[in-house]
């Protein structure tokens, strides 16, 4: 296939080097004819490093290379172009010109893919004469890397150009994902419940910026905390996208933005680009993830007594047993025992409260974190600084009794943070699906590649259980009053069915064409 590329910049090159070494002919255009030039030398240049990793044999490189040829103008007649990827700058008019321009000189039969990361494929298609023949086509960076690719048809796209499409991707190792004309298209939308939980829990001084990373790091597993991410990406970016989305789907709670985020980005406190974001970069400073923990200094083998009944109780006890701590049984603690009690969904006080227990040294731990890298205690107001102390040793120890547990001391809050971070993720990606945004299997799949969680967000929410994360988004629901945390209907319908997330179940036919 003989694909013209248009803008020369850093999703254009990797576009470029994605479709060439795939066995495509490339035509690269740009404004500006020496921007040409500069892309297709940084394309061969990451080709010769691709060798000389083994990566590629050298004929293959030099045969893509030779597939990389430049155009002087955007709109330059070509009769043999059978694909436009158009990737210039996220400006409507520029775009929608763009296409006008080309749709004079191409051939009529020519596909128009717009790279677009946030503005509405139908409103560029408008401006066309023929607005059939466009589809977006969102690559992520860098594109030789992310093996994931959004493919959006417009109102007006040809039915059969998202599927050509599609296949076109899939023919090079990439997957590919249909997507409706939504704002944040399916992975920005659904990143939104990672960030926006983040900035809730910081809002209500849950825990430090720090503390979150670390629990979402050691507890739900992803590769980057969210600050850390937002560092990354560069907070100005992160927060013109939040509000973008949250504006788009009219003011939804579930992706409200956070008051926090607008004087950050005055303040130019944008991440690593700035060298200051929630972390400080530059030379001899750690970064995030190496930061040193509080040591533990409690007395470790103070008697503990678990609260409750069923697995999450069970769970902890045996967790405890098995580190060598001393735990209490019986109907009731000891005058000096730590009360310890696993909290799903709700509250450390309302634990207090319905058992009748001591405020003082009664403490939450988290179910999620009883099996993972790092331990979560919940602290109250209540709570005496040395019952937290004490507790937090005793959750440290090992079963070898080797090295300690990292445990996280949190603010008592409804679910936790794994929880509600694990909540907000699902609960977005359940959104997307029942509103038929994309295909349940397209989600996890597309959120997995593009935004490299351990596993797709509803994929994660049958490892919970549909019922047991209904009563977790019930739970943060009635607490807080907050319509955020109101449990979407997806989640609702297979909790009561016994139906797993991540499957579409049965729809109605169509009343009609």
């Amino acid at each position: 296939m003989r694909i013209r590329i248009v803008g020369a910049g850093a999703m254009g090159r990797g576009i470029a080097q994605w479709a060439a070494v795939a066995g495509h002919t490339i035509e690269l255009a740009d404004v500006r004819q020496e921007a040409v030039g500069e892309a297709i030398g940084f394309v061969r240049h990451m080709l010769e490093r691709a060798v000389q990793k083994q990566r590629m044999t050298d004929e293959a490189a030099e045969a893509a290379s030779a597939r990389m040829l430049s155009v002087d103008s955007p709109a330059a007649p070509g009769d043999d172009v059978e694909l436009v990827i158009e990737a210039v700058r996220e400006d409507l008019g520029t775009k929608t010109e763009l296409f006008r321009q080309m749709e004079d000189v191409l051939p009529a039969g020519a596909v128009f893919a717009t790279n677009t990361s946030s503005l509405p494929v139908t409103q560029i298609a408008s401006g066309l004469l023929d607005p059939s023949r466009l589809c977006g086509l969102h690559f992520f960076n860098p594109v030789p890397l992310m093996k994931i690719v959004e493919v959006i048809p417009g109102a007006l796209t040809r039915p059969e150009i998202p599927q050509t499409l599609a296949e076109l991707v899939r023919g090079t190792g990439h997957a590919a994902v249909v997507v409706s004309d939504t704002p944040g298209f399916l992975i920005n939308h659904v990143g939104r419940g990672l960030v926006t939980e983040a900035f809730a829990l910081l809002e209500e001084s849950v825990c430090d910026t720090t503390g979150i990373d670390r629990i979402v790091r050691d507890v739900l597993g992803l590769r980057m905390g969210p600050f850390e991410l937002m560092d990354l990406t560069g907070l100005d970016v992160t927060a013109v996208v939040t509000d973008s989305i949250w504006e788009g789907f009219r003011h939804s709670d579930r992706l409200r933005p956070s008051y926090l985020a607008p004087n950050r980005v005055a303040a130019g406190l944008h991440g690593r680009k700035t060298g200051r974001g929630f972390y400080a970069y530059g030379p001899g400073l750690p970064a995030p993830a190496d930061l040193p923990e509080q040591p533990v200094t409690g007395d470790a083998d103070r008697p503990v007594w678990v609260a409750g009944e069923g697995r999450d109780s069970d769970t902890l006890r045996t967790v405890l047993g098995e580190s060598g701590a001393a735990v209490e049984k019986g109907s009731a603690p000891s005058d000096q025992a730590l009360v310890l009690s696993p909290v799903w969904g709700t509250t450390v006080a309302a634990v207090i409260v319905e058992g009748g227990l001591p405020a003082e040294r009664t403490l939450g731990v988290d179910p999620l974190s009883l099996t993972a890298r790092r331990r979560v205690l919940a602290m109250t107001p209540a709570s005496e600084e040395a019952a937290v102390c004490d507790a937090r040793a005793v959750l440290a120890r090992t079963a070898d009794g080797a090295g300690a547990v990292p445990v996280s001391v949190v603010r008592d809050t409804a679910g936790s943070v794994a929880q509600r971070v694990l909540a907000s993720i699902v609960s977005v990606a359940a959104s997307v699906a029942e509103r038929s945004i994309a295909a349940p299997g397209d989600i996890d799949v597309a959120v997995t590649a593009g935004l490299g969680y351990p596993v797709g967000p509803l994929a994660w929410g049958d490892r919970i259980g549909a019922q047991r994360l209904l009563h977790l988004q019930e739970g943060l629901h009635r607490s807080t009053g907050d319509p955020r945390y109101r449990p979407t209907r997806w989640i609702t319908e297979r909790a009561q069915l016994g139906l797993p997330l991540t499957e579409l179940g049965a729809v109605p036919p169509t009343a009609g064409t």
